[in-house]
């Protein structure tokens, strides 16, 4: 059994391992930069262990720095929750040559869905569709796929996540340039220019499967809708996703069960599907195998600890759920309350927190490392907390975040509170199945 549990990662993540972990009765290290020395996790871990300054290049992101940190920490684990480390083969590979438990998937699953060429293909022999498009090395190559699949078209970095290395273009004229610009974001973002071309699919919508596996046997925990985003990042996500047709559901389910059986998969992943707002058909986008930053809405419908079932698959353990156990009740939403000024074009706003009030009550989940005297460091992700919220129904679940974000309130630096406040209010919201085009037309003020 997994005895010292190292978490290579900062703020409400590390947090949310650091509860679970507990209750299983590991003892948690945390490995700290020194801009989170004095940060809620630092004082809620067993030990703290500082793997760098606070740039994240010298501290979360240096597999030396962390590998060594777990080494002299006597760590039998390391989970790495999401960004940073958690999906980078090279880590993965560097924790198991040291002896040390890697909490996610083996080496074959991350080399195959960290690369979106290799995913693609993947995908493909798993019999799931996918969207028309294919590799563009240079310029030549992205005209030829452009017009093969027709415009608009998504450039897209081959190592990439997060939005970094995207851009949508929409004539052959603004071709040159974009490409150029897609292959530095990714270099710069990722290490790697490559980039695809694929077709833009103009009303869709992002919809999600949860799955869990232990190599042998793969399960799905449904699925969640994160389509209201900007330029790719996500800013709002519900399970189950509204407005499908159950058959479509089942289907999109399935696909993603049949890709973790594919690849064999240990742990928890997240298989994303960019799905037609009129016909439903859907096509595979790619595999994010970690935990997810939206993975509590799916813990809120079906009662099941994903980290929990990280950390026991991770120690050999077999899955102690079958398909038939998952049954998922009611609706929740989970809103992302980032340190950013909305009204700045989404600046970002480090600071301290003079005032930290999270809403509390029935159906009411905060999940944040962020209180009174906290503070937002200007190195790292935004994120301040996650405010999710449960209801029977998803009009009772969009009431209670309505009232839940009424009764928020964080002074000191500038968040997107605001931003979900008109969120929750707009009548497309209300009414359930948006597409990736909502923040387009959202009203200001």
């Amino acid at each position: 059994m997994i005895q010292r549990l190292f978490i290579a990662n900062r703020g409400e993540i590390a947090l949310r391992i650091i509860r679970t972990a507990h209750r299983l009765g590991m003892t948690t290290i945390l490995g700290a930069s020194e801009a989170d020395r004095q940060s809620w996790p630092a004082r809620v871990a067993d030990e703290v262990v500082i793997v760098g300054p606070a740039p994240s290049a010298q501290s979360y992101l240096s597999v030396d720095a962390v590998i060594a940190a777990a080494k002299a920490a006597r760590a039998d684990a390391i989970h790495p929750g999401y960004g940073f480390l958690s999906e980078n083969a090279a880590f993965a590979r560097a924790a198991a040559e040291a002896g040390i438990i890697f909490v996610g998937p083996d080496l074959s699953s991350l080399a195959a869905m960290g690369d979106k060429l290799m995913a693609r293909k993947v995908g493909i022999e798993a019999g799931l569709p996918v969207v028309p498009g294919g590799e563009a090395t240079d310029k030549d190559a992205a005209l030829q796929r452009a017009n093969e699949t027709g415009f608009p078209v998504l450039l897209k970095a081959v190592s990439g996540g997060g939005g970094k290395g995207m851009k949508r273009v929409d004539r052959v004229e603004d071709l040159s340039h974009a490409i150029d610009m897609a292959m530095a974001e990714a270099q710069a973002s990722f290490g790697d220019p490559r980039i695809y071309v694929e077709r833009f699919i103009a009303s869709g919508r992002h919809v999600e499967v949860q799955v869990l596996g232990d190599g042998e046997s793969a399960i799905h925990l449904g699925t969640r809708d994160c389509s209201i985003q900007r330029r790719f990042q996500k800013l709002v996500e519900e399970a189950p996703a509204p407005a499908i047709p159950q058959e479509k559901r089942a289907a999109i389910e399935q696909a993603a069960v049949n890709l973790a059986r594919h690849l064999r998969y240990r742990g928890a992943g997240t298989v994303e599907f960019l799905v037609d707002v009129t016909s439903f058909d859907f096509y595979f986008l790619e595999m994010n195998v970690r935990i997810q930053v939206e993975h509590p809405v799916t813990e809120e419908i079906t009662g099941v600890d994903l980290v929990e079932q990280q950390l026991l698959v991770a120690d050999g353990q077999r899955l102690s759920l079958t398909q038939d156990m998952v049954m998922p009740t009611g609706h929740a939403i989970e809103v992302r309350i980032n340190a950013e000024d909305w009204a700045q074009g989404f600046r970002p706003s480090p600071g301290r927190a003079t005032r930290a009030d999270w809403p509390a009550g029935e159906g009411v989940r905060v999940d944040s490392h962020m209180g009174t005297g906290s503070e937002v460091p200007p190195f790292y992700d935004s994120l301040v907390g996650k405010l999710i919220v449960r209801g029977a129904t998803r009009d009772e679940a969009v009431a209670r975040l309505t009232a839940a974000l009424d009764r928020l309130s964080i002074e000191g630096f500038a968040t997107t509170t605001d931003l979900h406040r008109a969120i929750v209010r707009d009548p497309r919201f209300v009414a359930g199945g948006v597409d990736t085009r909502f923040f387009e037309g959202l009203a200001r003020g």
